[in-house]
């Protein structure tokens, strides 16, 4: 109870000092690690046991299902904000590039795990999130362009990931060599039931709020509160038939943006995005608590190193090959690959995976999702600025030419 109680405080104070805060470039998210560090080394509490329950579990998924909702919803534009070709790319191409150079770079460091788990972690530390580093999508100095593609890239990669993360985990039963056809035929209906779940769901949800704003029949308040009970039911109803919650609450993002018209406008998703938020800076928290760990157990260099390279070659490589032939020229790609901060999503997958497996496999996934979000702390907060400060002197190439 004391964890909560501080956790709550520190939420309160960054609330009251966040302007001042943001201009200084310190993060709620920064602000809830903190605190998870100071209560993990100043309690007794058994952080892994606390982890490792059917409530975490529970609690977790529901916060990803919020989040995947958010991301779903988020991206202005149309689905691919005027960056169709380039975002399919960077989606289609470069995102299982990066799984199957993160297996094969884990399967080097890292040879006792099976390929199942590296999967699992690959899952982990591949999907990009801008909640830690929000500084980058507003600095001015790096083109609109690469701003904007990095946003989409960011709210669909994790959603995307999501059903590899649930066949993943199903493979990495037992000792990490079940059957994949038997983990397939396990995964497979799980995300087909999100599917057929998630698309109704937000499809009806849309098409009744379209009838009932234009009869004026709901106030904004009621608006914004049915975006935040809408992926709640949506999660609630795949898991009663053995769906996958997460995935049909961002199924059901998708299909109700796609349904709702006009687009839901800033105002609307002010509560959703709110509370995702407050969510996420939970996971923050909870992220601080795990980082005592790795001080208390120890963090084996081949894990450190295997981050190291998630946030580098992991994800350079994949994108520099995917944007070939592409409008974008060297710079650009070497900017887009070198901006990818890890954040709340590597943080909930990772948490999901040290509950679902055990022992070696299940420490190792929490400690390389640590190293990865630490690094990323460190990595883009200080080299983000330095390559916006590359970018800029002068107008780029890539703020005037036309999107494909």
């Amino acid at each position: 109870m004391l964890s909560i109680v501080i956790g709550l405080m520190v939420m309160i104070a960054w609330a009251l000092m966040s302007r001042r805060l943001t201009d200084m470039r310190i993060t709620g998210p920064a602000m809830m690690v903190a605190a998870g560090l100071a209560i993990g080394f100043t309690t007794s509490d058994e952080i892994g046991h606390t982890l490792n329950t059917v409530v975490a579990e529970r609690v977790v998924e529901l916060i990803l299902a919020l989040l995947l909702f958010v991301d779903a919803m988020e991206v202005k534009g149309g689905y691919f904000g005027g960056e169709r070709r380039a975002a399919l790319r960077l989606l289609l191409v470069a995102l299982p590039l990066s799984l199957l150079v993160a297996v094969l770079v884990g399967w080097l460091l890292i040879p006792g795990l099976s390929i199942a788990v590296l999967l699992v972690i690959a899952c982990v530390i591949v999907p990009t999130d801008f909640t830690p580093s929000p500084a980058i999508l507003r600095d001015l100095r790096l083109p609109e362009r690469i701003r904007h593609l990095l946003n989409v890239e960011s709210g669909y990669n994790d959603g995307i990931l999501a059903p590899v993360f649930i066949f993943a985990l199903a493979l990495s039963e037992g000792d990490g060599h079940a059957d994949p056809l038997e983990a397939l035929g396990e995964a497979l209906p799980a995300a087909g039931w999100a599917v057929v779940i998630g698309a109704p769901i937000g499809i009806v949800a849309a098409w009744l709020t379209n009838k009932s704003v234009a009869r004026d029949l709901m106030t904004p308040q009621a608006v914004r509160m049915s975006l935040v009970l809408v992926p709640l039911l949506s999660y609630a109803c795949a898991i009663g038939l053995a769906g996958n919650g997460f995935v049909a609450a961002f199924v059901c993002g998708l299909a109700y943006r796609g349904t709702r018209s006009p687009a839901p406008s800033e105002a609307e998703l002010s509560l959703a995005e709110d509370l995702s938020t407050l969510t996420s800076f939970a996971m923050w928290f909870v992220f601080g608590l795990v980082t005592v760990l790795l001080t208390s157990a120890g963090l084996e260099w081949r894990v450190v190193l295997f981050a190291l390279a998630g946030l580098t070659l992991i994800r350079m490589i994949p994108v520099w090959v995917s944007l070939l032939r592409t409008d974008f020229d060297r710079r650009d790609r070497l900017v887009i690959g070198a901006l990818g901060p890890r954040g709340t999503a590597s943080i909930v997958f990772g948490l999901l995976a040290y509950n679902s497996l055990d022992g070696e496999p299940a420490d190792v996934t929490l400690y390389a999702m640590a190293a990865t979000v630490i690094g990323s702390v460190i990595i883009h907060g200080i080299g983000s600025a330095w390559l916006a400060e590359r970018m800029a002197g002068g107008e780029h190439p890539s703020a005037t030419r036309g999107r494909p």
